[in-house]
């Protein structure tokens, strides 16, 4: 072999080296380098498609519910959702309401964010859920099948049954003014802010677990 050659092989030991510690350091770290990659990647897809979809739902859901909502009352719902992924996600809700299709876009959103919704369209429906299983929130309308006082009496059955879960009445039609029954956390008729309603129960039962 010529000294030329020698001389090649030489130079190119260097460049080989630096290859196979560029190798080794790739796979030594590889594990942490996607641990903390993933985190970011989930957080760019949540910020993209995500917050898209339920800003398309929310505003199905405003639709439906004929109530005026501002920019910024739908900017800051949306912006809260955005941050609430952990807190709503394993949530469980139980809505009742005997038209159920006006809320199909609520009940998607948060289903979107990982909650789970159970739908009824009866007090004697819910009952036998409530009575079964736990849920963090009950959301729930007033006046069913011709009766005004359904949601009221479904909150005296509650108490009957030592069920302590919130309530959250999203109904059309509400009156402050005649009163609020002491087991409704609120009531309201906008989209927007039975979603800042949720995402406060869901925070407050988050926090009381810790």
């Amino acid at each position: 072999m010529t000294d030329a050659l020698w001389i090649k092989l030489i130079g190119t030991v260097p460049a080989v080296l630096w290859v196979l510690f560029a190798t080794a350091v790739y796979f030594t770290l590889k594990e942490t380098i996607v641990q903390r990659m993933m985190p970011r990647v989930t957080a760019f897809r949540a910020l993209g498609f995500e917050v898209e979809l339920a800003g398309e739902l929310l505003d199905r859901a405003q639709d439906e519910s004929k109530t005026p909502v501002t920019a910024t009352a739908r900017r800051t719902a949306l912006g809260r959702l955005e941050h609430a992924a952990d807190v709503l996600r394993g949530g469980r809700i139980l809505w009742v309401d005997d038209r159920p299709q006006g809320n199909v876009p609520l009940v998607e959103l948060f289903r979107a964010t990982g909650m789970h919704v159970d739908v009824t369209v009866s007090t004697e429906e819910a009952a036998s859920l409530f009575r079964r299983k736990s849920y963090d929130i009950i959301v729930s309308d007033i006046e069913r099948e011709g009766d005004r006082q359904a949601g009221i009496k479904m909150l005296r059955l509650l108490e009957q049954n030592d069920v302590d879960v919130p309530v959250l009445i999203y109904t059309g039609h509400f009156d402050p003014e005649k009163g609020v029954d002491h087991r409704i956390f609120a009531a309201t008729t906008a989209p927007a802010e039975l979603v800042n309603y949720v995402i406060d129960l869901m925070e407050r039962a988050r926090y009381a677990s810790l």
